[in-house]
Formats: structure tokens, C-alpha cells, sequence
């Protein structure tokens, strides 16, 4: 493992952090409503496209200008540090357009790369379902073939960004004959298509950032399909991939923070930070904070060598999720009836800990469960038996359901 830069890494992290410094907006979101940072953001994307810092690692004629991964590593980190508006498109560029790119014709790629490089036009991802819980293959929404269209009926939810997103890709049941990993099709849509609804469901954060996705009579054109038809799940499998390297660790206050707070937060004759019982657990999660640092290390070290990480994602993921969600616990404890608080203007750490209490737990759920995660490490990392699963070989339509 190496802490430090090449000589060209280093050139390149002197270029990106002159050019973030002379362009980067000097802006304080904070407060806006979403209408307006989207604005902001979309603004940002177009400005980081045409200096070619939009998809670093992408070739330069789909936007990108042909860099390697480790540069896009290290502009990340240094936009990390202006506090430019980010977020919207992640989840296109990290995931769909990536599928699109992928399975596509070229026609297809060429109407839709450039606009979601330039910030134009942005992409969600219509997979979880209601019935199907962490299941994606369990899936329930049907495409019906109609001569050259396919017919859309069914419901998504948990769909992150579907109220301001252009298009999605969606994964549907095209056939309940076979078993369920191979009836599936996945196709790309316009989320502005008569009989798309989206419902955002409001979250107890006060965000309104998920969504409920309903489709009824949706008519898409085979052109649309992303792959062959009945081959969805392989497809889906790209998609799911580059999601769980997108979604990567927990963000949100760390032990150094924690400590803070506790340092400055009475309790009895002392602060809280007296408390040995705390102490022991601050011990831990240093020491997993650490741990999850040098594991960040070990993959940008291979992405500077030009080699592919391992499984460090999924293995960090379940980790800082759990802490996460831990360290927030915690954070409620030491502030006892102020906890409650939840005003960025009264709240320590402008509330930060409140929110990770109410986002942490639902971390643990994006880009797949601890559980599937788990099953993914023991079974292709470490080479253990895999689950044993009754309906392998069964028909979709003979599975027993509790509807």
C-alpha cells in the first residue's frame, strides 16, 4: 500500500485543484429548496463537461477525456473539499448511463450520453419493489409484448430522485413461465410517458428525496430494451455493481466528532467524555474508522497500479453503514433530552447527528442489504457454500406468495 501520490497523480491533483479553485461556485446552499440547488447543480455539471472533468474515466468522445481511475479518485476528493453542489447525478452517470453504454445501440447512446454528462438530463433506477423487499429478482412489475411496444403495469418505490429525474432503466417480468432470475427484460423509459406517476414519500427527516413509482398502461418501443429479452437479471447485475460501488461508505459525523461533542457535553460532575463505558465504545470505532481508511487506501493503491479492487466496497459499506448508525445512537444518548432537537441553528454540529439517526438505518439497506452483502463476501470472496435455494428451478407464477 502507498499513502502517496505519483509523480503524475500529483501533477494531476495540482491541475484539478487550480482549476476547482478558479471555477468552483462560492455557494452556501444551505436552506434552499431543492427547485433552486438543482439549478445550481445542474449549472456545476455543465461547467465541470466541457473542462472534461464530468466522467474523467469515460473516452473522449461520450464526454469523458479517456483519464484513469485513480484521477477520477482524486478530483472527487479535491470537489469533495469546495462544497460544489453534487449528488443529482450520481446514480445516473454511476449506474444507468453505465448500463446504457453497455447494452445500448448506438443510437440510443449517442441521444443520451452527452445530455447526462452536460447535467441536461438526469436518470433513476426503477428496480425495488414493495412484494419484493431485497429480493430483485422477486419482482412483480410485468411488461406485455404489443407488436413492436411492450405494455408497463406495475409499481417501484424507493426510487431515489424520480421526481426530478428526464429517464430511468426498469427492470420488469416478461415472463412468469420460467424462474425468476430469467424472465426478466430491463428497458430504458421516459419518466414523463402517460401512465408514469410518481409519488414522493415523505421521510421523517423532513426529506422528500424516495419514491414511490407507478406505471399503468406504459407503452415503451422494443428499441427501448436494454439487452436481450428474458436476459434482464445479467443485465441488472452491471447495473447493481456499479451501484454498490457508487453508494461505497457511510457519510456523515465520525468519531472525531462524537468526541467533540462529548467533550463539551455535561454530565454529572464532569463531561461525558469521563464516562468509561463511552470511552470503550469510542475505542472501537476508532479503531474501525481507522481500519476503514487504510481499506480506502488498499483500493485507490490498486486503482493507481491500474488493477481492480477487490470486494473492499461491499466490506467497508456494511461496515460504516453499522457505525454509522451506531455513532448517531450514541450521539442521542450524550444528549440526553437536547436530542431531540433537530433545528440546524440549535442542534451541535448544525444537527448532524439527528440526521444520521434518521438516515443511517435506511444506508444500511441502500446498495443492498447487510444480509446480501454478507452472502456476497462468504460466497465469491471466501468461497463458502452458498444458501441453499428451494426455487431455483421453479416457474415465477408457482411461487408461493402471501398476496
Amino acid at each position: 500500500m502507498d499513502f502517496n501520490d505519483t509523480a503524475e497523480e500529483a501533477a494531476f491533483r495540482a491541475e484539478a485543484k487550480a482549476w476547482l479553485q478558479a471555477n468552483a461556485p462560492k455557494l452556501n446552499l444551505s436552506g434552499l429548496p431543492e427547485k433552486e440547488v438543482l439549478k445550481h447543480a445542474k449549472a456545476w455539471q455543465a461547467k465541470k463537461a466541457e473542462a472534461r472533468y464530468a466522467c474523467i474515466t469515460w473516452p473522449e468522445k461520450l464526454g469523458g477525456r479517456g483519464g484513469t481511475p485513480i484521477q477520477q479518485v482524486i478530483f472527487g476528493q479535491e470537489e469533495a473539499k469546495v462544497g460544489a453542489p453534487r449528488g443529482f447525478f450520481d446514480i445516473g452517470l454511476g449506474m444507468c448511463i453505465p448500463t446504457v453504454m453497455a447494452f445500448a445501440n448506438d443510437e440510443t447512446k449517442g441521444r443520451f450520453v452527452g445530455p447526462a454528462v452536460r447535467g441536461d438530463e438526469i436518470w433513476c433506477q426503477l428496480f425495488s419493489e414493495p412484494s419484493a423487499g431485497s429480493d430483485v429478482a422477486g419482482l412483480r412489475t410485468k411488461a406485455v409484448r404489443d407488436g413492436d411496444d411492450w405494455v408497463i403495469n406495475g409499481q417501484k418505490v424507493w426510487t431515489s430522485g424520480a421526481h426530478y429525474c428526464d429517464f430511468g432503466i426498469v427492470l420488469v417480468r416478461t415472463d412468469p413461465d420460467v424462474p425468476k432470475h430469467k424472465g426478466l427484460t430491463m428497458f430504458w423509459i421516459d419518466m414523463k410517458d402517460p401512465g408514469v406517476t410518481v409519488k414522493p414519500i415523505h421521510q421523517m427527516s423532513g426529506g422528500s428525496n424516495f419514491n414511490e413509482v407507478y406505471f399503468e398502461n406504459v407503452r415503451v418501443k422494443d428499441s427501448q430494451r436494454l439487452g436481450p429479452v428474458g436476459d434482464g437479471w445479467k443485465v441488472a447485475l452491471v447495473t447493481l455493481m456499479n451501484e454498490r460501488l457508487a453508494v461505497g461508505g457511510a457519510t456523515g459525523p465520525n468519531y472525531p466528532e462524537l468526541l467533540s461533542l462529548a467533550r463539551s457535553t455535561p454530565s454529572g460532575d464532569g463531561s461525558a467524555l469521563e464516562d468509561q463505558a463511552f470511552r470503550e465504545k469510542l475505542a472501537d470505532w476508532y479503531v474501525q474508522a481507522e481500519g476503514l481508511k487504510l481499506t480506502r487506501f488498499r483500493s485507490i493503491t490498486a486503482l493507481s497500479r491500474g488493477q481492480t479492487p477487490g470486494p473492499e466496497a461491499s466490506i467497508g459499506k456494511i461496515v460504516s453503514a453499522n457505525q454509522l448508525q451506531a455513532m448517531s445512537s450514541e450521539a442521542m444518548e450524550v444528549l440526553d433530552q437536547y436530542g431531540i432537537l433537530s433545528d440546524p441553528d440549535l442542534a451541535p454540529l448544525e444537527a448532524g447527528f439527528q440526521q444520521s439517526v434518521m438516515w443511517s438505518a435506511g444506508l444500511r439497506i441502500a446498495g443492498g442489504t447487510d444480509e446480501i452483502l454478507k452472502n456476497i463476501i462468504a460466497e465469491r470472496v471466501l468461497g463458502l457454500p452458498g444458501e441453499i435455494r428451494v426455487d431455483k428451478d421453479v416457474a415465477f407464477k408457482d411461487m408461493p406468495t402471501g398476496l
